[in-house]
């Protein structure tokens, strides 16, 4: 449509006068102010197409850039588009919530959902007590934008057409195969394929190899479900397929054995599901595992020590490094931690030193001979190593305990969602098992990493819980016989 030129003079001035303005700031070295278009289009989204953006987000994740690549010297720093868009859709949601007073009470009042409560309370609880207020607010503010567009807001985009779950899905993997091609170049551009170019092959996208590895191992089960459904058409299955193998391609030569063994960890979840093993079975074996380790570690500790076989492009020889604590930096800095968070847990039991506040505190803890070559006093180099032994320190021992609850909740409503949407929802079904076995490499990758204080593991993670609480919520087969009989009597009773 052409605008008037005598009554939209004001919009050729304000274009001209920001014109103006960009050339200035591009000519000091400022770059973010071109950008101000897209973020106007962006929040015009955010009220008119919600679904629209929140897909946009799932595609943007992978490729998202730190805020401090395009501007130094920031008191914080984020990812971007992705952490100021759902920023935005958290206010958003604030204000729909106080001006319309109504949100989905099944969802609301679900298990899972009662679990996030605790979690996000206890945080909160714990920011209050925090040696660095200020920080653990900030912590928690981020994971508040994390979750409620992510879970909240989501579950409501995989309400409104079950088909967003595969398109959520897919947008993401391609992204991710986009950022695995960018990396595979990178290499290439050496002439080899060698385990230091992975520490940074994935840069500016992915800070390191390991949390490039984790999401990688994340989404290669959910790749691998399209590829082989029956449900989808041959053509876009070799698609899926020839997309499964670059993922494949990506994780071995990402050099993560952390990923590799969280893959390794997720087909044992899947296998346990196809052979019909119950979940407390497969709980009670974890829970073995994890109480074996905690008697016998001290004997297995020593029988590491004799391992000094160090990181390798090497395969085989790679492998074998999983398990030298002897002369292997990088393991052996993940003890360094480990142990850190265990001393600071025992100074600080209860409510611990405060949510994100590990990474400022965890340097007096280090003992002299558990130090390492990259060991550090700066606090610049990542946190605690685990997504649990890192809340043990900072929220007390209830941290993890909440954390785990969450995943506890969302696996248990998983496999139950999954087993009532088999027979009339196919798709949802391969989708939510998919789900189900990439959360669980990101809950087997969480004993050694942390990365939930980023988008690239916050979208699939949270977005994966979202879709398995609203399988369960509207597309379970006898939630919707439950509701027709409900509705039957409330209509009988008015005759």
């Amino acid at each position: 449509m052409q605008i008037p030129t005598k009554n939209g003079w004001w919009v050729y001035a304000c274009t001209a006068l920001f014109l103006a303005l960009n050339l200035v700031c591009i000519y000091n070295g400022f770059y973010l102010l071109g950008a101000l278009p897209i973020a106007i289009i962006l929040v015009g989204a955010a009220f008119l197409a919600l679904d629209k953006l929140l897909l946009f987000i799932a595609f943007m994740a992978p490729l998202s850039v730190p805020l401090s690549e395009a501007v130094e010297g920031l008191p914080i720093d984020m990812f971007l588009p992705t952490e100021p868009l759902l920023a935005g859709i958290l206010l958003l949601f604030i204000f729909k919530i106080i001006s319309e007073k109504r949100f989905d009470k099944r969802i609301l009042t679900h298990p899972v959902s009662i679990t996030i409560y605790i979690y996000l309370a206890w945080m909160l609880i714990t920011c209050v007590t925090s040696v660095e207020p200020l920080v653990s607010f900030k912590f928690l503010l981020s994971r508040l934008w994390f979750i409620v567009p992510l879970y909240f807001v989501m579950t409501q985009l995989f309400r409104k057409d079950e088909n967003n779950a595969k398109t959520f899905v897919i947008l993401y993997a391609v992204a991710l195969c986009i950022v695995v091609i960018y990396a595979l170049v990178r290499h290439a551009k050496y002439g080899i394929f060698d385990e230091k170019i992975a520490h940074w092959s994935a840069n500016p996208f992915y800070k390191d190899h390991t949390s490039y590895g984790a999401l990688l191992a994340f989404y290669i089960p959910p790749v691998i479900a399209l590829a082989f459904s029956k449900l989808i058409d041959p053509r876009k299955r070799m698609t899926f397929m020839a997309m499964a193998l670059l993922l494949i391609v990506g994780i071995i030569f990402s050099y993560t054995r952390a990923a590799w063994l969280s893959l390794v960890g997720g087909f044992g979840i899947w296998c346990c599901h196809k052979l019909k093993i119950k979940f407390t079975t497969i709980v009670a074996i974890i829970g073995v595992v994890a109480i074996g380790f905690f008697t016998f570690g001290d004997m297995l500790m020593r029988d590491l020590k004799t391992n000094d076989q160090d990181s390798s492009t090497d395969f085989v020889e790679h492998l074998q490094s999983m398990a030298n604590i002897s002369t292997d930096a990088s393991n052996m800095e993940r003890i360094n931690r480990w142990n850190c968070a265990g001393r600071m847990f025992l100074e600080k039991p209860i409510l611990g030193w405060g949510p994100g506040t590990y990474m400022f505190y965890y340097a007096p803890f280090q003992i002299s001979y558990e130090k390492t070559i990259i060991s550090t006093n700066e606090g610049d180099l990542g946190n605690a190593h685990s997504e649990y032994l890192g809340p043990l320190a900072e929220e007390g021992f209830l941290g993890p305990l909440t954390l785990l609850a969450v995943m506890v909740a969302t696996i248990i409503t998983g496999f139950r969602a999954i087993r009532r949407t088999r027979a009339n929802h196919p798709m949802l079904y391969t989708i939510g098992l998919a789900a189900i076995v990439g959360l669980f490499t990101y809950y087997f990758h969480g004993v050694l990493n942390d990365f939930l204080d980023t988008d690239k593991a916050s979208v699939p993670f949270w977005g994966f819980t979202a879709l398995l609480v609203a399988i369960d919520v509207y597309y379970s087969d006898e939630k919707k016989d439950e509701d027709a009989d409900l509705k039957a009597v409330g209509e009988s009773n008015k005759d």
